[in-house]
């Protein structure tokens, strides 16, 4: 079965705040197993970007100004999303900036039984304990030694190893 494994970076924490994604990571898996296809994107958010998000992905307004703005990449994601289920983690917070995205374009939103959030999942699995990526990733043994902040495409790959 296909399905999509995605991560977002944003500028703050609501999307009703003006805050918006800067970056969009998705992996294709099949029955589980990574295809090896991926999309990602930086995202120009048309406004600054807050030190306490930046100090989360290290992306600043400058790098970011020199990418396309949501609605010029949202054909080629919608694209490569199609029908499949989306695996998120916390996937409230990203179907809620993603969505805020596609509203300003008048798309319908991402949403339903498409959604499978991880987090909900690791709360049912492991309730009490931590159920970040961090602290899944650490109780698999996945290797964090690449990850210093969050990426999309990386925070992707690693919830793709943990899934």
């Amino acid at each position: 079965m296909r399905e999509i494994v995605l991560d977002t970076e944003t500028t703050g924490l609501d999307p009703s705040s003006g805050h918006r994604v800067v970056e969009i990571g998705a992996v294709e898996i099949s029955n589980l197993i990574p295809t090896g296809r991926y999309f990602h994107s930086y995202v120009d958010p048309e406004r600054d970007m807050p030190e306490e998000a930046f100090r989360v992905h290290g992306l600043s307004r400058e790098f970011l100004a020199q990418h396309k703005v949501f609605k010029e990449i949202a054909g080629a994601f919608l694209d490569f999303i199609e029908d499949a289920p989306l695996v998120i983690h916390n996937a409230e917070f990203d179907t809620r900036f993603l969505n805020a995205e596609f509203a300003l374009m008048n798309l319908p939103p991402l949403g339903g039984a498409r959604i499978v959030d991880t987090l909900a999942m690791a709360r049912r699995r492991h309730p009490g304990g931590p159920n970040s990526l961090d602290a899944l990733c650490q109780r698999y043994a996945i290797d964090l030694s690449r990850r210093d902040k969050h990426g999309a495409l990386l925070d992707a790959n690693l919830l793709a190893e943990v899934y």
